[in-house]
């Protein structure tokens, strides 16, 4: 099965760093990922989370788009109810400008952080996130030239090229507003485990062809620990499974634990399930496993691409899955 890999980083602090340490092994990540083969490196939008560096991914993804040749870098993504959707369009008019061929927008309605975030970026108003649909459909046009009707503007600089458009949701509601806008969608399954193949189905079926493009095109993100045995990649994970679990009770650390650290935490039964259940959202293994697994979901999703979230303890071992992982599927 002919299945294309990308990947998306969260910027993860890892114990004992700095978020300074954390975005310059973004950096390096990114750099990886091209040369091992990956299509595409999306960065993510979060707000007052202290154990993820990444507040502002239309700046890192300037960054990364400087130190990289060829691999497309894109939002995973920008977060447009915050927003004006015609300053969005103009900053990757200029990044499409910069790196022709290269820019993907990555857009959600999520608010990324806390309940104040929502607020704070807003001057005290919560966004109308039932805007949301009207506001892509704005951004469709200004990325693509159009005037404003009633504002008589354009978004510039203007271009031949025109960004690639990705909704990312984890739901049907968010699939549905893909396919009747006309733009691509990400299903999140690393932040829900369940309903994703439906949802996926639902926008293939739903999709109307717009000024954007003409065909549906889907992709699923999903966290991926891959180790050189199944041992190791287990061992790995449980500090993924403990940074999930702690988040879910509420508890904010200013890191992600140590796999040392995870196996020292006292589960109780209930967390216990907790964890298994939260597995929906990984997939776990040796190369051989996870690439096994990998096919049934891109089956499951009907989808060519996956896009891979790997957070491990210690940075080289998060180097070390992505390799594995690029050399059993065989990228080039």
């Amino acid at each position: 099965m002919n299945i294309t890999l990308s990947v998306l980083d969260q910027s993860p602090l890892l114990p004992n760093q700095t978020p300074s340490d954390a975005l310059q092994q973004t950096t390096e990540l990114a750099q990886w990922a091209e040369k091992l083969g990956y299509a595409r490196f999306w960065v993510s939008e979060h707000h007052s989370t202290k154990s993820l560096a990444g507040s502002a991914p239309e700046i890192l993804a300037a960054h990364l788009a400087a130190h990289t040749n060829h691999i497309r870098i894109g939002t995973g993504g920008v977060l447009l109810p915050h927003y004006s959707e015609y300053k969005i369009a103009e900053v990757f008019r200029v990044l499409e400008s910069l790196y022709p061929g290269r820019i993907d927008l990555g857009i959600g309605r999520a608010p990324g952080g806390m309940p104040g975030v929502n607020y704070a970026l807003n001057r005290g108003k919560y966004p109308n996130v039932q805007d949301y649909p009207k506001q892509v459909q704005e951004l469709i046009y200004y990325l693509h030239g159009e005037k404003h009707p009633t504002y008589q503007i354009q978004a510039t600089p203007l271009g031949e090229n025109v960004p690639s458009i990705w909704m990312l949701g984890s739901s049907g509601t968010s699939a549905m507003m893909a396919a009747e806008l006309g733009t691509s969608y990400t299903y999140a399954q690393f932040i829900n485990g369940e309903s994703g193949a439906t949802s996926m189905k639902q926008y293939y079926e739903s999709f109307q062809p717009s000024i954007h493009q003409n065909e549906p095109r889907g992709s699923v993100a999903i966290f991926v620990i891959c180790g050189e045995t199944e041992e190791e990649a287990e061992y790995l994970a449980s500090s993924l499974d403990l940074a999930l679990l702690r988040v879910e009770n509420g508890q904010f650390h200013d890191y992600f634990p140590s796999p040392e650290e995870a196996r020292q935490y006292s589960y109780s039964p209930f967390e216990k399930k907790r964890v298994q259940y939260n597995r929906q959202r990984m997939i776990v293994g040796n190369p051989e496993q996870v690439k096994e697994k990998i096919e049934k979901l891109a089956r499951a999703y009907e989808v060519g691409e996956v896009i891979v979230n790997t957070i491990a303890v210690p940075f080289e071992k998060r180097m070390k899955s992505y390799e594995l992982l690029a050399r059993v599927f065989n990228l080039q």
